[in-house]
């Protein structure tokens, strides 16, 4: 076992929440957690603590919660704290030189990909959205550059054909938090090797919008599921439905979180079958039948229960917004 060091963790979103509560089971003293401030959600913006802050509470270790993580403030109180090392996943602000120059070990980031590819905001969705078959974690040496720093450790795991951003973002957070401890027993003994990346394969996830949930049924039916599947849990796909017999009538916005691709022919978007529990949509090529839908107001429902109220007919469109020029409206 590496001789305890004195750890601050950094994270805010659920994939933090492994790595910091192995990282309390180590042996290491994690001194502080430096977490985004509370944000107000849902139909009430109530202020919702994240999980990794109510975990740190329950555990008693100190919390800050600054808006800007570089501000001299911020810096003193991190000083105060006196870190070996910084460890972030998850946290939603940049660090500085200035404050990664403070523990005596700098910082290391669990990342959600397998680096190069995918530095930014979304590599777990960006992965399954492109039908990426293979992703992992990345271990670096943190920058001031967004995802930049020297590879320490990576770990890769197959992403299933049906798997959910949120799924397999699950994964990779337990399948990442030892190998923060691994990273961490290296970097003491100083036998990691910290290999710096390959700049000709970066590519980007930019954060994800609520815009980016919007179906495009010109892409293959493989396409469109991964894309339902990579908007989950959010933003979520979605999707207009038009209706051939009354095109002038305002389309009904729908969420849809659960799909298979099947086979099947007709326009990019038509209705091609709507019956007791089928409702399959063609795609550029193929089809895509949906299997869990969202109406407006209403919870996520089976296709059975939302053609019970729902009279979709075959020939009907789904669409984007403004779309009803397909239908010849």
């Amino acid at each position: 076992m590496p001789p305890p060091i004195r750890i601050v963790m950094l994270g805010t979103g659920d994939f933090a929440l492994p790595t910091f509560l192995h990282l309390c089971e180590t042996g290491h003293q994690v001194v502080g957690l430096i977490t985004q401030p509370d944000r107000p959600q849902g139909r009430k913006q109530e202020l919702i603590p994240s999980r990794i802050k109510v975990e740190a509470q329950r555990l008693g270790i100190p919390i800050e919660q600054p808006e800007d993580v570089n501000a001299p403030e911020s810096l003193d109180r991190v000083c105060g704290l006196a870190p070996d090392l910084l460890v972030t996943a998850a946290y939603g602000q940049i660090l500085s030189a200035g404050l990664l120059a403070i523990p005596r070990w700098g910082g290391i980031n669990l990342h959600g990909s397998i680096l190069p590819a995918y530095r930014g905001a979304s590599p777990v969705a960006r992965a399954i959205q492109n039908g990426d078959l293979e992703t992992g974690v990345t271990i670096i040496r943190m920058t001031p550059k967004i995802d930049a720093g020297g590879i320490i450790a990576v770990a890769r795991t197959p992403i299933g054909p049906d798997e959910t951003a949120g799924e397999l973002e699950g994964r990779l957070a337990a399948l990442g938090a030892p190998l923060v401890a691994e990273a961490i027993a290296s970097l003491i003994a100083g036998s990691a090797q910290v290999l710096p990346q390959e700049k000709a394969k970066v590519t980007k996830a930019p954060k994800l919008r609520k815009e980016d949930g919007l179906i495009d049924w010109s892409k293959p039916a493989r396409a469109v599921h991964d894309h339902v599947r990579a908007m989950q849990p959010w933003p979520t796909a979605f999707t207009f439905w038009y209706r051939r017999e009354e095109p002038s009538r305002v389309p009904l916005r729908l969420i849809v979180s659960k799909t298979a691709v099947v086979d099947g022919r007709g326009a990019p978007g038509e209705v091609i079958a709507s019956e007791a529990d089928r409702l399959i949509v063609a795609a550029g090529q193929g089809a895509v039948r949906l299997i869990t839908i969202q109406p407006p107001g209403k919870k996520p429902m089976s296709v059975v229960d939302f053609l019970h109220g729902h009279r979709v007919a075959t020939g009907d469109w789904m669409g984007g917004p403004g779309s009803s020029e397909a239908l010849g409206g």
